[in-house]
């Protein structure tokens, strides 16, 4: 390693800080967007994500994003002696929470119920500013230059679940067991499995991106949703692109804005 564990959990600590105690938008949030911490890129080509959560209201829609999602990466659906899905080793790259869940500095006492209670569609944010990279002490995580993309390389992962415990977004997984044995669907070639002892999260569909595709859930959400598309993907250092054109016609948040992690997924309230 190349940091102390002095220094590790001294980084880990601020990190874990910040989470519980993020302020109010136009607060410390106000004050990253100054500084230059807040959503977007940090220059040069940056792939983001525009979730609008009125269209996303059907569970239809949600559920066809998760499934697409998970299927297209071999992702494993583990269940207890139940018959549930297990809550400790269940592994997700997309999937819904509340919205005073998901936006705890933007649900106050009088949030309308019906928006507090809202599912909303999380995953990993690949901010411009990634705490998982910074602790990761075999680089097994890293961001890309060429697209902002924030990678997991399996092979290279140890386990050590630091960058777990970084991620104030909650969007990584830890595989407990070999989770091959739970692939109820065909195996897909086109993404490899993982083994245990490793993490694993969304990659924005980097293998699709590679031949022109656009990521599975965007394809998957437009045909749940007849057409109208809930989610718009491209690239935010565009001004032409369709999402930046969004960014700018429509009121959007981010989550945990306030940390200066710079979330690169936006949401239309």
């Amino acid at each position: 390693m190349h940091e102390s564990r002095r220094s590790f959990l001294k980084r880990v600590g601020c990190v874990a800080l910040g989470a519980g105690c993020a302020g109010p938008l136009f607060g410390a949030a106000g004050k990253a967007v100054e500084e230059g911490l807040g959503c977007g890129a940090s220059g040069g080509k940056q792939w983001g994500l525009v979730i609008d959560i009125p269209k996303c209201r059907r569970e239809e829609v949600r559920r066809a994003c998760t499934a697409a999602c998970h299927r297209a990466h071999n992702v494993p659906e583990i269940r207890d002696a139940n018959g549930q899905i297990s809550s400790k080793e269940e592994i997700k790259w997309i999937w819904s929470e509340k919205f005073e869940d998901a936006f705890p500095d933007e649900a106050h006492p009088y949030t309308a119920a019906a928006l507090k209670d809202q599912p909303v569609l999380v995953l990993c944010n690949h901010c411009t500013h990634p705490p998982c990279v910074k602790v990761c002490p075999t680089a097994a995580t890293w961001k890309r230059p060429q697209d902002g993309i924030v990678m997991m390389d399996m092979h290279r992962c140890i386990g050590c679940r630091y960058c777990i415990a970084a991620c104030p977004y909650g969007a990584r997984s830890f595989n407990w067991r070999d989770p091959r044995p739970y692939l109820h669907a065909a195996i897909r070639p086109e993404y490899p499995t993982r083994t245990k002892g490793v993490v694993e999260k969304c990659n924005f569909c980097e293998e699709r991106l590679r031949d022109g595709l656009e990521p599975a859930c965007v394809e998957e959400a437009r045909k749940a949703s007849g057409g109208d598309p809930p989610l718009t993907f491209g690239d935010l250092s565009d001004p032409d692109s369709a999402i930046s054109r969004l960014l700018s016609e429509k009121p959007t948040i981010c989550r945990r804005l306030s940390l200066g992690t710079g979330p690169n997924v936006f949401y239309i309230v």
